[in-house]
């Protein structure tokens, strides 16, 4: 498939995201205790929705909500207190956020609730297999919906991530996982494909993949690359404690220029200026 083929748009909902010439950009707020890297930031839930104005105010095109972490290891927690995070972050968000909300979470009734609550993206980790209700939450809600790849759960996914070919095993996964959801009523528009980085995979098993971008952009779907403050990036620098956003923008312009729809990171002011700078250098 040629890049003229690429997706230039991804409905979500009564929206339409088009993609230009750089990515959108996905600001992530985590309103967790224990996420990897800003777990307790953004519990307090004025402080979760003046993160996501902020986000706003700075470019971001797309913020992604989670509830519950899925780093190395992480304690799954019941869908009551999840629901106890988010809802109030979302809700506070209406009338106030005119971008999109995107909520990330593989259980069904959280998905739906927070739909409701007027988020218009569902954000699988799990690529829609976590829960047999999510489905048919994303067919009912027609929302937009995010495909990712994992190996495993963030419980078992680090444990000794394998593959024979990691960029044909993951190609193949994503293709099919589209194909199930188009099977189960959910328009190809709608969907959102990501590799997982991160997501039960060594360091060069993300980079592989990193390098495969315009491999999976060429698969007709928006594409989201979610390698912000991974892993990877320490062991690349060599130093697991130097701070990983400047080495992450690295990581985002390398992306955009091999056709990345969507980057989702968490310094969202810096990335958006970056991409800026990035395509002008580029306008002839």
């Amino acid at each position: 498939m040629s890049p003229a083929s690429r997706a230039t748009c991804w409905h979500i909902g009564k929206r339409r995201l088009a993609f230009e010439k750089t990515p959108l950009v996905m600001g992530i707020l985590n309103v967790t205790p224990d996420s990897f890297s800003d777990g307790g930031k953004h519990l307090v839930i004025d402080v979760a929705i003046r993160a996501a104005l902020q986000m706003q105010a700075d470019g971001a095109d797309i913020v992604d909500i989670g509830g519950e972490s899925t780093r190395p290891y992480s304690t799954p927690i019941e869908t009551a207190e999840e629901l106890r995070r988010v809802l109030p972050v979302i809700e506070g968000l209406s009338g106030k956020l005119q971008i999109p909300i995107s909520i990330d979470t593989s259980k069904a009734e959280v998905a739906r609730q927070a739909v409701a609550a007027g988020a218009e993206i569902i954000n699988d980790i799990t690529g829609l297999q976590g829960d047999p209700q999510m489905p048919i939450v994303v067919v009912e809600t027609g929302v937009g919906v995010c495909l990712m790849h994992i190996q495993g759960t963030p419980q078992t996914m680090q444990d000794n991530p394998t593959y024979q070919d990691v960029v044909a095993e993951i190609e193949a996964n994503l293709i099919a996982r589209r194909t199930f959801c188009e099977q189960t009523g959910i328009e190809r528009e709608r969907i959102c494909l990501d590799p997982g980085i991160g997501f039960g995979k060594t360091s060069e098993h993300n980079l592989q993949l990193l390098r495969a971008t315009e491999r999976f952009a060429n698969l007709g779907s928006p594409l989201l690359i979610g390698h912000s403050r991974k892993g990877f990036i320490g062991k690349v620098l060599g130093d697991k404690t130097e701070d990983r956003d400047a080495a992450g923008i690295g990581v985002s312009l390398a992306v955009a220029a091999a056709g990345a729809s969507v980057v989702r990171v968490h310094a969202v002011r810096p990335t958006v200026q970056a991409l800026k700078l990035f395509q002008s250098c580029r306008d002839v």
